[in-house]
């Protein structure tokens, strides 16, 4: 990749990942080839996959960023409460798994401090530990909502990445149905139905339509 052989990187980094090893750094170097490659699609997913591992890297984010600026589709996504955009930040901090452990963590440091707190003869270190003991019930409780957010969002919210240089989507799963309006490839979408060969999509803006799978391919 360092020298420019950006074919020979994304032969290599497919064999990696078709072995059965996946991590975040692979699929992030593995959209930087593609995107030096000019497959923009390829590398948008690859990026998507990356943060889908590891959503608080801002490397990732950064070239995901960058690449989606080369996008034919230029789609404002609606707008969102100043409360939901701040959740939603926190909530891509870490994975579901990262979320888990901190809860994990926290949860166990509320049981040292509760036998410190027992074991304890003064007043003020009595009440040192249990504010603390407090705010480490409050870190267990939240992290544990993010992390069920998270893993529910993953399994339940499904997107995917145009392929298609030019995709009418349609009115209904039919080829004869009409043309509600086109995307172009490299654009995510989010699934929200399937019949058949027909996926239904919604993208950004609310926009809502059908297209055929093999258009596609999921993060």
């Amino acid at each position: 990749y360092m020298a420019g052989f950006y074919g020979n990187a994304i032969t290599i980094y497919e064999e990696i990942l078709s072995s059965g090893f996946e991590s975040p750094d692979l699929y992030y170097n593995l959209g930087n080839a593609y995107f030096k490659n000019e497959e923009l699609p390829k590398a948008i997913l690859n990026y998507e996959r990356a943060l889908k591992l590891n959503p608080g890297n801002e490397d990732y984010r950064f070239n995901l960023r960058f690449a989606n600026d080369k996008l034919i589709d230029k789609i404002d996504a609606l707008p969102e409460l100043f409360y939901i955009i701040w959740w939603n930040s926190l909530k891509n901090k870490l994975s579901a798994n990262n979320w888990a452990m901190l809860a994990l963590v926290s949860f166990t440091l509320v049981f040292i401090l509760l036998v410190a707190f027992l074991l304890s003869r003064t007043l003020l270190m009595k009440r040192t530990l249990f504010y603390t003991g407090v705010l480490l019930i409050l870190l267990h409780i939240l992290s544990g909502v993010l992390a069920w957010q998270t893993k529910t969002e993953a399994k339940q919210k499904q997107t995917a990445i145009v392929f298609a240089p030019n995709l009418p989507v349609k009115s209904s799963p039919d080829e004869s149905s009409i043309d509600l309006f086109v995307i172009h490839e490299g654009l995510k979408v989010q699934i929200i139905d399937k019949i058949g060969e027909w996926n239904e999509i919604k993208i950004g803006n609310g926009s809502k339509g059908w297209v055929k799978s093999e258009t596609l391919e999921r993060i």
